[in-house]
């Protein structure tokens, strides 16, 4: 199973990188595949933005991964 974690592009770069926000974790990603703009919520799968997404859909998702990481933490 493959899993993209969405993110916000912070700042994009001459290399094609850009710096995206997961929420608690910054890191540097490669943008070839799509075209994005400083603002804009994209899905990352090893290290690549592969698709953009709505802002709304990509924090719901982001706080579905909070609550799973969060339980697992709970039953460790």
């Amino acid at each position: 199973m493959c899993i993209a974690i969405p993110a916000e592009i912070i700042e994009i770069r001459n290399d094609n990188t850009a710096l995206v926000d997961f929420g608690s974790l910054r890191q540097d990603i490669r943008i070839d595949l799509v075209d994005v703009a400083v603002g804009d919520f994209v899905l990352v799968h090893v290290g690549f933005a592969i698709q953009k997404v709505n802002r709304d859909e990509a924090l719901e998702t982001r706080e579905l991964f909070r609550q799973c990481y969060a339980a697992m933490e709970e039953t460790a």
